[in-house]
């Protein structure tokens, strides 16, 4: 979705292009921090971090005029991407059963999907409504802050903390 947000601030394709591959160099060192720095203060802060600046992501979005801001945008994302899938996915895997790992990685995977769907939809709906693409992309504020809640009740397994890898 982010290329047509692009798209509608006049950016080229193909400079859309080369913002979305420095996304990904960028994501690629982040995704490196976010691991260092969850051994120190433990993973669910971090994600929580994560989520935290995918809102503020969102609320900048709204104030985006130029190439520019699309810039900065990009980097911003890339500084949390990458950080925010390999922490969840690690998280994820120390909460359930190994003996039932596989069954639990389906419901991720459908999860993932689910939220692929539900995300651009409620962008696209609400650009639709309102005529304005960045407030499309601030309607996912309310995706973020529901995660964000939910993720707060998630209970740690002490047992995992108890082996000497902290949470």
């Amino acid at each position: 979705m982010a290329t047509s947000y692009g798209l509608d601030l006049g950016i080229t394709q193909t400079t859309l292009i080369i913002i979305l591959l420095v996304t990904q160099l960028v994501a690629f060192p982040f995704t490196l921090i976010y691991g260092r720095l969850a051994k120190s203060f433990g993973t669910k802060p971090l994600i929580l971090t994560a989520i935290f600046i995918y809102i503020i992501i969102c609320i900048y979005a709204v104030f985006m005029k130029t190439t520019t801001d699309f810039w900065i945008l990009a980097i911003l994302v890339g500084t949390s991407q990458g950080g925010i899938q390999a922490l969840s996915r690690s998280y994820y895997g120390k909460l359930i059963p190994k003996e039932r790992s596989n069954e639990f990685y389906g419901f991720y995977n459908i999860f993932g999907k689910f939220s692929a769907i539900m995300g651009p939809a409620l962008m696209g709906f609400i650009t639709q409504l309102t005529g304005k693409t960045s407030y499309g992309v601030t309607s996912l504020i309310v995706l973020f802050v529901i995660g964000g809640i939910l993720f707060l009740f998630v209970k740690e397994d002490r047992t995992v903390e108890k082996r000497g890898v902290r949470l």
